[in-house]
């Protein structure tokens, strides 16, 4: 875990390198732009085979769409937690604490997350591994590290991405989410590099196992200042946690009401 922070903290300071070639809003420019980027991703770390990963990427149209239209953030509570499905994860989510009980509680006793919290995350996420994603994650991500968008955002999450490649971890077949998010509760690149964990002890880190993503989720959320025991309500003390794990306020509301039914 040593490593793997000293790398991100790496990858973290490339914001404030200077890229020869500019962002760019279409096509028209990515090829230059990963030609300069592989530079960086070397200077940064990165090799052989993160930097084969990055020549193969392809410019995600899909990913670009996507990033234009996220619509549901803007919704009320009401009607975000109804298009999400919010009835469906939490009957299903209750079924799947009663089917595992001893998983979630491992989990609440190694990292002091609650299985509600765990559960609804995935069943938000992903409908509980139901989708992952339609698109290669090193294409997404870098795809978006080149938009002239949030440039200074994604590009540390596409360095971790190619640093996930030499480490085996990922490929550049792998697919996820749009946004470059992987496995069952859509990890950006650079908290799986940080924050990821091997759940079921195979010696790997596989974010499209769920015991990996459950435990990885839990250590996240431990890291950024989950409180064993104290509430996760708007107003105590874990409520403001959530917000590490998505900013937008309809989600966090939403995670917490249906973690707490889950919970009973």
């Amino acid at each position: 875990m040593i490593r793997i922070a000293t790398l991100l903290c790496a990858a973290l300071a490339l914001p404030s390198l200077a890229v020869a070639a500019p962002c760019g809003n279409d096509s028209s420019g990515f090829a230059a732009w990963k030609a300069d980027f592989a530079q960086e991703a070397a200077a940064a770390g990165v090799g052989e085979r993160g930097l084969q990963a990055l020549s193969q990427a392809q410019y995600s149209s899909r990913t670009i769409s996507a990033d234009r239209n996220q619509k549901s953030f803007s919704y009320s509570l009401e009607k975000f937690m109804e298009v999400r499905g919010s009835n469906t994860i939490i009957a299903q989510g209750r079924q799947r604490k009663a089917n595992n009980p001893g998983l979630y509680a491992a989990l609440e006793r190694d990292y002091g997350v609650p299985a509600g919290v765990l559960i609804a995350i995935h069943g938000m996420e992903t409908g509980f591994g139901n989708f992952m994603g339609d698109t290669p994650v090193v294409s997404a991500i870098t795809t978006l590290a080149y938009d002239c968008r949030r440039p200074g955002f994604f590009t540390p999450h596409a360095i971790s991405a190619l640093m996930l490649v030499d480490r085996g971890e990922i490929t550049n077949a792998t697919i996820g989410a749009r946004h470059g998010e992987l496995g069952h509760t859509q990890f950006l690149p650079g908290n799986a590099l940080t924050y990821g964990v091997d759940g079921n002890g195979d010696g790997r880190i596989d974010f499209n196992d769920v015991m990996d993503a459950l435990a990885s989720t839990a250590n996240y959320l431990r890291q950024k200042g989950w409180q064993p025991g104290l509430g996760y309500q708007p107003g105590e003390p874990n409520f403001a946690v959530i917000g590490e794990w998505n900013a937008a306020g309809v989600y966090q509301q939403a995670i917490a009401i249906m973690a707490r039914r889950i919970d009973g």
